[in-house]
């Protein structure tokens, strides 16, 4: 079963830049379509960005297209999410999801594995 660690969150002021990892270990992320979702205090866990298990098709949602960048290494079991242009509600714990599958997926119930998250809070 493969297990999602997340790493690379922290602080950072507005307009700044961060990347975030997820890494994979037990088994291999080729086959996996993966995700990012992000959870803020008091809301609901919101869909980011995804990406095809081959890297070719990626998906992001309107808040944060033009400003985060999804891509991964397979060779190296982990995917990254570049953050630029941060914004104060981009503040959340920011969640990988991974399932075996040829497509994308937006929605996490379409997701069976999940890292324990990582928090980024951007100040003002």
């Amino acid at each position: 079963q493969v297990q999602l660690v997340e790493s690379g969150g922290g602080l950072v002021p507005t307009g700044g830049s961060l990347s975030v990892s997820c890494a994979a270990s037990g088994g291999t992320l080729s086959r996996y379509a993966m995700g990012w979702f992000r959870q803020a205090p008091g809301k609901e866990r919101e869909f980011v960005a995804a990406i095809s298990w081959s890297g070719h098709t990626t998906r992001y949602a309107d808040s944060v297209k033009g400003r985060f960048t999804f891509s991964r290494d397979n060779a190296k079991n982990t995917v990254y999410l570049q953050m630029n242009s941060l914004k104060r509600e981009d503040t959340a714990v920011y969640y990988c999801a991974g399932r075996v599958g040829l497509g994308y997926y937006v929605k996490d119930g379409e997701y069976d594995t999940w890292g324990q998250g990582t928090q980024v809070t951007v100040s003002s």
